[in-house]
């Protein structure tokens, strides 16, 4: 059996590449560490943003891993543009999988890199992983195992937030554990 922790960062100052983690999403990066103390991990896997690998260093540190970059798990970029009624805008590209805003990606690729994503690690020797990345993208791995996740979910999730998926014989399970424990 496979078990993937999908992980939505931690809070931080903004959606560009190099924003970093506010001191409340520092904290909840180091109540990560704690969530995750029973639970086996062998691979961490992040998006190169530093956002993503902030929320999961105290954990990686602490069990002596190596995050692993993958750009596959960066955020979906929407558009170059700032729209005022960005969330109207999002909403219509998970209708519409294949719309694209100037100089952003669509929902398709994004699905194309998650799916890339997921086949890869289910490939992997290790059972037990991590994987860190933002909320559209995440939405996208989750989507992977349940075409129902959308944009409703998307709009549901906490930063961070932290999902669990088991695969074994074909057969996947997936369950939001943050909320539990909240």
């Amino acid at each position: 059996m496979k078990t993937i922790y999908v992980i939505r960062h931690a809070k931080a100052e903004g959606q560009h590449f190099d924003a970093k983690l506010t001191e409340s999403g520092k904290e909840q990066a180091q109540l990560l560490k704690s969530f995750f103390k029973d639970k086996q991990i062998e691979v961490i896997y992040s998006s190169p943003f530093i956002r993503a690998i902030e929320t999961i260093k105290p954990l990686a540190q602490d069990r002596g891993l190596q995050i692993v970059e993958d750009a596959r798990l960066g955020e979906r970029v929407l558009s170059s543009e700032m729209f005022p009624d960005w969330q109207d805008k999002l909403q219509k590209s998970f209708n519409d999988f294949e719309l694209v805003y100037e100089g952003g990606e669509s929902q398709a690729s994004g699905m194309k890199r998650a799916q890339e994503m997921i086949q890869h690690i289910l490939q992997l020797d290790e059972n037990n992983m991590v994987l860190v990345s933002h909320g559209n993208l995440t939405t996208l791995l989750l989507r992977y195992f349940d075409q129902k996740i959308g944009f409703k979910d998307l709009m549901e999730m906490s930063n961070p937030d932290v999902f669990e998926i088991t695969v074994e014989n074909e057969k996947t399970a997936l369950r939001r554990l943050w909320e539990e424990q909240q």
